[in-house]
């Protein structure tokens, strides 16, 4: 008998995998590559909400957990996954301006905002009020961390590359068997897919979609990223992401024309420069009401768990929930009612 199943090998069950492998827990992961909201987002991690300049929830801890955990997965996949961006934030009144210095002087806000505004930071990026740099941020590498965790999986033969079969699962006295594997737990990463889970689609999951534009400014030479209206994140090779649209209606996987033309629109408002859009990208990000995560166990059958809700943030939230629900299993130590699921039962 194994220790665990992890269904999912998003960044919820990358985290949770690796949290269990480190304590030498046997397990296997399945997946299908059916949620795209870890490999379409961009990788940012920011701990302030730049819309309100607050800080994000939980986010000086999280960031300093999630940093230790991306650096030990470069050293143990041999590949670099945390990358420099500094962030600026374009104002767009003397207003906003004035909400940056009052949110500097919360103990909290100050370690992350620069006293000193930026005139320019690019000539084809023009303000009138100046910008803003957010400190102590960066980006991972998501798309290739999420393609070689599963190289990692597959070279260890704990990688089941294939629907989980909700049907196959049988709960037994002492664990659960599917198929051929009998195991202690199923811990579900499933992100929005959690919805169509039998057993955890009770939840209040309801998902946001996001979707961004890839354009091409041979003109732009921007090395940083710049939140405005939207944000703009360079790519490399001329190529910029421009994004992203937030769509609680729109459950559907493929990108819109709506998002295209609104993405464009803001990107022409941003840049003075020319510009190309050639390519677009979507996914569903898996949110709650109250921007928290779902963790915790199932309220009938005690070998069944979800680690879940991440929204937009969960680069910087994955590591800190993975190791907090693994705590919990195998420590005994309870959840944060912030983030059990048991708040909404």
């Amino acid at each position: 008998m194994i220790d665990y199943i992890v269904v999912g090998a998003g960044l919820s069950g990358i985290a949770v995998t690796e949290e269990l492998i480190k304590r030498g827990k046997s397990v296997v992961v399945f997946d299908n590559n059916s949620q795209t909201s870890s490999t379409v987002a961009y990788g940012v991690y920011n701990p302030v909400i730049l819309k309100r300049f607050t800080l994000a929830w939980n986010a000086s801890e999280q960031l300093t957990r999630a940093r230790s955990f991306y650096r030990s997965l470069q050293e143990k996949l041999r590949i670099t996954l945390l990358l420099e961006l500094s962030i600026y934030r374009k104002f767009s009144s003397v207003e906003e301006q004035n909400n940056w210095f009052e949110a500097m002087d919360k103990p909290s806000l100050s370690p992350f905002l620069d006293p000193e505004l930026v005139p320019q930071i690019n000539e084809n990026i023009p303000s009138n009020f100046s910008f803003g740099h957010v400190k102590e941020t960066g980006r991972v590498d998501t798309d290739l961390l999420v393609k070689a965790y599963r190289q990692h999986l597959a070279e260890m033969q704990i990688l089941f590359e294939e629907d989980f079969n909700y049907e196959k699962l049988e709960l037994t006295d002492n664990g659960v068997r599917y198929g051929e594997i009998n195991a202690r737990k199923v811990i579900f990463c499933e992100g929005f897919g959690l919805r169509n889970n039998p057993y955890f689609n009770f939840l209040p999951l309801y998902g946001n979609k996001g979707e961004y534009i890839i354009i091409k400014a041979p003109e732009l030479k921007l090395g940083v990223a710049v939140k405005s209206s939207v944000f703009i994140l360079p790519q490399g090779d001329d190529l910029y992401k421009i994004g992203a649209t937030y769509d609680n209606e729109d459950k559907t996987p493929a990108p819109t024309k709506e998002a295209r033309e609104k993405l464009v629109k803001q990107a022409g408002d941003l840049l003075t420069c020319n510009f190309e859009v050639v390519d677009q990208v979507a996914g569903i990000r898996p949110a709650t009401k109250d921007r928290k995560p779902l963790l915790g166990k199932h309220p009938k059958y005690n070998q069944l768990f979800c680690c879940n809700g991440f929204g937009s943030r969960g680069i910087l939230i994955a590591p800190t929930m993975a190791k907090e629900l693994i705590d919990h299993l195998e420590d005994n130590i309870p959840l944060n009612p912030e983030t059990n699921f048991q708040r909404f039962l």
